[in-house]
């Protein structure tokens, strides 16, 4: 059986006006999901804050396929209520309001990351980092056409969205499944934290003995430095049961 550590923090930034992150914890259930907004202030904190409440509602059980199952029929239904019921207004089209999400399912050792857009899920296991997500986005478009990595981040839109929950009539999600073993660590995180650290100190902040530790140490770091976006994270630490004696 297996026990979860996690902890999870949003912060504004030092230069945007209003949050349009939003996250859910959902230790309980083995849930936890990272949304970042788009489509202006108003739009985005209300696309962001759609996903999370109507996750934190789901009814989870103890089967990981009717889950993930669960978990994709709850997006699709935020991503049509974004593309027919909020951005239509007297029959005209109004500014776009969709968000991106990164979430992580897991029962046991079995886990799963659904993703749409440029937030991020990590794997730190036995001193290394691993992304296991695949970021929605123009670059990463170009880079899959054979177009070299610097060559894709000079384009002027390098960072613009492929996919994002309320972009599309269709959303068209990604899933990785993993095993998780002991010691294991994952990062949920959006762009606005990732962009502000290195490989170096993301992996520095999951070493250590707990998630709030961890969370502690990478905001602490990106704030020392620009933090021109929102930042929002959470650190799973899935830990074994200890037997009876």
């Amino acid at each position: 059986m297996i026990h979860w550590d996690s902890a999870s923090q949003t912060h504004i930034g030092k230069v945007r006006k209003r949050n349009e992150d939003a996250l859910l914890d959902r230790r309980p259930g083995s849930l936890w999901a990272v949304a970042d907004g788009m489509g202006g202030h108003q739009n985005g904190a209300l696309a962001s804050r759609l996903i999370v409440e109507q996750l934190a509602d789901l009814p989870l059980g103890a089967n990981l396929d009717q889950n993930q199952r669960r978990v994709r029929q709850a997006l699709h239904q935020v991503n049509h209520r974004l593309t027919q019921e909020v951005t239509l207004c007297a029959g005209r089209p109004a500014p776009l309001s969709g968000s991106t999400v990164v979430a992580v399912l897991a029962q046991g050792r079995r886990a799963l990351c659904l993703w749409a857009g440029d937030s991020r899920c990590y794997l730190w296991r036995q001193q290394k980092l691993y992304l296991l997500s695949r970021d929605h986005t123009l670059a990463q478009q170009l880079i899959s056409s054979n177009i070299s990595a610097s060559q894709a981040a000079r384009h002027p839109n390098a960072q613009a969205l492929t996919r994002a929950v309320g972009a599309h009539e269709v959303l068209r999600l990604d899933a990785s499944e993993f095993t998780l073993q002991d010691h294991d660590r994952l990062l949920l995180c959006s762009d606005g934290l990732y962009r502000s650290l290195s490989l170096r100190q993301l992996a520095q902040s999951l070493r250590l003995p707990t998630a709030q530790a961890s969370i502690e140490l990478l905001f602490n770091l990106a704030l020392q430095g620009p933090a021109k976006d929102n930042l929002t994270a959470i650190v799973i630490r899935p830990t074994p049961a200890t037997s009876p004696p």
